[in-house]
């Protein structure tokens, strides 16, 4: 049996439904869903690039 994946909120989400979820899978995968539930599943990636891809956002957002 494959272990599930633990689904984690971004931090940057407000209340209700319209979050991001992030969850490290096997293989050194980072999935993204817009809901908690890997059926909503949205973008599967490495884990290097999603690192790279956080690093961006985080330089773009710095004032």
């Amino acid at each position: 049996m494959t272990a599930q994946p633990t689904w984690r909120k971004s931090s940057f989400c407000g209340e209700g439904d319209a979050c991001v979820y992030v969850a490290t899978a096997p293989g050194a995968l980072v999935k993204v869903a817009d809901r908690v539930a890997p059926a909503h599943l949205v973008l599967a990636t490495t884990q290097a690039a999603w690192a790279d891809f956080i690093r961006a956002v985080k330089e773009t957002a710095a004032p």
